[in-house]
């Protein structure tokens, strides 16, 4: 088994390519190690210490961690995932049920201004957030306002605010007039 990885634009978090399906329901973040026990490869994954968030999208695996040296930590993680896949144990607890996570109230007057904003996200935002070991789902659309949730390589990356307010935000004024802000939650 190959597993290829890829710097992402944080520093602290590498792009882990198994060369198969990792997480097919779209994504899931754990970003402690008690989020972790729904996962037994996040889990393996923080045991190793030094980790502190893990996140799976459909076909890589995102791995953040404190600030350590990545040469040392980096065959340990490479160790794991692919001890994990060659078990072929699952990536998901049978007994885990999703978790949907909204801070926000939607009017439904703006019903159709949230269906342009989460098909924009979908097509245009997602899969590039994704090449970057990331992913951005929406929370909600208040007065203007568009929030939205920044998981993987994504959440506390340094750029994270240039791409939020240069790209994502700029994006969405363009296509949806109603837009007038992004912001992360």
């Amino acid at each position: 088994m190959f597993i290829s990885t890829e710097p992402t634009p944080n520093p602290n978090t590498l792009k882990f390519n198994p060369g198969q399906a990792v997480y097919t329901d779209g994504s899931i973040n754990f970003d402690t190690p008690e989020a972790a026990e729904a996962s037994p490869l996040a889990e393996a994954l923080f045991s190793l210490g030094d980790v502190t968030g893990v996140f799976f999208g459909m076909d890589f695996i995102s791995v953040s961690q404190a600030g350590t040296d990545w040469a040392a930590l980096k065959p340990q993680v490479l160790g794991v995932i692919m001890d994990h896949f060659t078990s072929g144990a699952p990536r998901m607890a049978d007994d885990v049920e999703e978790e949907s996570r909204t801070d926000f109230d939607d009017d439904p007057a703006d019903a159709p201004i949230i269906t342009q904003i989460k098909d924009l996200i979908d097509s245009k935002v997602r899969p590039a957030v994704a090449r970057d070991g990331g992913d951005i789902i929406y929370q909600g659309f208040k007065a203007g306002t568009v929030y939205l949730h920044m998981q993987g390589a994504c959440a506390g990356c340094p750029s994270s605010t240039i791409t939020l307010k240069n790209g994502i935000e700029n994006l969405l004024k363009h296509y949806v007039p109603e837009v007038s802000s992004v912001e992360s939650v």
